[in-house]
């Protein structure tokens, strides 16, 4: 199964709650199937390519496969984490300046789209050069994120979005201690490791193929 994880679904329905308890709203409804949804997503040019991708045969592979998949996919979650984990790089200059927490999800959202869609690369090239039948799931992978990339972008916009609202929300209530700075600090952590998982999933659905595809 090609984004085959151990719990597929899991990190995104763990982001949906978190931004939905940030925004105080109640727990989101069920959500048609992934496959259900993908008609409403893809639009013309995203179908037809990847009509074409699952239209085509079984491509001829290279010889020979690749190794340390797993370490690579351990080497760049590890990375991501540290980076979320350190914080903002710009101190804070006052309690009501929301714009160093800003700068800082933009930047980890950006920093998790490039590294895991070079990992994702990485994993097709070593899925492509495991097998034909392997190569052919890479190509649907790559028609996949391509034809999905839009509507991801819409909704992973919804973070930032979502803490500064939190964040000032926070700040009207907060007592004269100041700790709701701190609570803010660890929701923030939170949402963006949900969101690192989230976005790790299709990666680790192509590493899982790698493992349980053994060539024979």
């Amino acid at each position: 199964m090609l984004h085959g994880s151990a719990s597929p679904g899991v990190a995104g329905s763990e982001l949906t709650r978190l931004l939905a308890r940030l925004a105080d709203g109640p727990p989101a409804p069920r959500r048609p199937a992934v496959a259900e949804r993908l008609g409403h997503w893809l639009g013309w040019a995203g179908a037809i390519s990847l009509s074409s991708a699952l239209a085509a045969g079984p491509a001829e592979a290279p010889a020979g496969a690749g190794g340390g998949e797993q370490a690579d996919f351990q080497r760049v979650r590890a990375a991501l984490e540290a980076a979320i984990a350190a914080g903002p790089r710009e101190s804070v200059s006052s309690p009501d300046d929301f714009g160093p927490f800003h700068r800082h999800c933009l930047a980890q959202q950006q920093g998790m789209q490039d590294a895991i869609a070079a990992l994702r690369r990485r994993l097709r090239d070593a899925l492509a050069r495991r097998s034909g039948a392997l190569a052919r799931l890479a190509a649907i992978d790559a028609a996949l994120e391509t034809a999905l990339a839009a509507h991801e972008r819409r909704l992973l916009t919804l973070v930032p979005q979502r803490l500064m609202a939190h964040f000032e929300r926070l700040q009207q209530s907060a007592d004269a201690d100041g700790a709701w700075l701190g609570h803010f600090r660890d929701d923030l952590d939170a949402v963006l490791r949900a969101e690192l998982a989230h976005r790790l999933l299709p990666a680790q659905g192509l590493l899982h193929t790698l493992h349980t595809d053994r060539p024979t």
